[in-house]
């Protein structure tokens, strides 16, 4: 069983290599991702070992290497494009809304555009705006698209593997500030379900629902609670669309509380739909109504008041107490 230590960054690359390594279709582009190897080293190696043709450093145009990868995956490649920062890709918004994630359906399922997207995506790093943010709520509302964050080693090795064998054009949301979090990696398991949720914590108070980088945050929140008697049930998402309702819906009736978590501004994101649709299914299960603790509805602040910004620890506990207080 070839088990090993990673820490999530390396975990993506390794998974990048196998890929390259598999499938001689499968594409590595974006913006400093062959001889620097990325901003976060990701790709560090892989252009030195599969050459420029399989790992391409492109022009700093987004919208360009979208459109690229959206060609390439016409005649059969499979691309996993690179963009830099999460704020960076606005400008292949158009690329990624109006073409890739339609023209299967445009094209009645006669074709496949199996493009992965890459986008390190939230704070805690000590950056500014555009390097910083959490758009995965703009890209979940488009039907086409699939949108998945990992938030241990393991998973970012799996779902990728996963993305890149999908035949689905699938976003794959990197939590950047959880980059060097090291965990286990079994290579040779046989992972679970790209779009399943896992229960990541058991508890019988209430449920946390996270993804990505808040998983963790949750999971030190439930310790903490613990400590005061408190048992809280942590589920982590994994995938943003489509979303596992039934493993929330299990979760809640069993705990009769829900409270989700994400870094995005909780207006409008991924924590309001979950609330409707658990409000729907689990109505007369709720003991308390569904809170949302997340981003402030602002633009993304400065670096030495980020952690103002952030959900952190004593807001998730807060909204624990409250849902409990009912």
């Amino acid at each position: 069983m070839a088990v090993k230590k990673l820490p999530i960054a390396k975990a993506i690359n390794e998974s990048l290599r196998r890929a390259l390594d598999t499938d001689p279709k499968v594409l590595v582009m974006g913006e400093d991702v062959g001889k620097l190897g990325g901003v976060f080293r990701v790709t560090d190696g892989l252009q030195k070992d599969f050459g420029e043709d399989r790992v391409i450093d492109t022009p700093l145009a987004e919208s360009g290497i979208v459109g690229t990868a959206i060609g390439l995956a016409l005649r059969g490649y499979r691309p996993v494009v690179e963009i830099q920062f999460d704020g960076f890709v606005f400008p292949a918004y158009d690329q990624i809304v109006t073409q890739l994630a339609k023209m299967h359906a445009r094209a009645l399922g006669k074709i496949k555009v199996p493009v992965v997207i890459r986008i390190p995506y939230g704070g805690g790093i000590g950056a500014v705006e555009h390097h910083s943010e959490s758009p995965e709520s703009l890209f979940a509302h488009v039907a086409g698209l699939k949108v998945v964050s990992p938030s241990n080693s393991s998973d970012a090795y799996w779902m990728l593997q996963q993305a890149i064998q999908s035949d689905d054009p699938v976003i794959y949301f990197e939590p950047k500030r959880r980059y060097w979090d090291k965990g286990e990696v079994n290579t040779d398991a046989i992972p679970d379900p790209l779009h399943k949720a896992r229960t990541a914590r058991e508890g019988t108070d209430a449920t946390l629902v996270a993804y990505g980088p808040m998983v963790k945050t949750c999971l030190e929140a439930a310790a903490a609670a613990a400590e005061e008697g408190k048992s809280l049930e942590v589920v982590d998402l994994r995938t943003i669309s489509p979303i596992d309702f039934d493993a929330v819906q299990a979760s809640v009736e069993k705990t009769g509380r829900l409270i989700v978590v994400h870094e995005a501004p909780t207006f409008f994101g991924s924590g309001a739909e979950i609330a409707a649709r658990i409000t729907e299914r689990c109505f007369y299960h709720l003991e308390a109504p569904v809170l949302r603790v997340g981003g402030f509805h602002a633009p993304y602040p400065p670096a030495r008041v980020e952690e103002d910004y952030l959900p952190g620890l004593d807001r998730v506990l807060d909204a624990v107490d409250r849902s409990l207080a009912y």
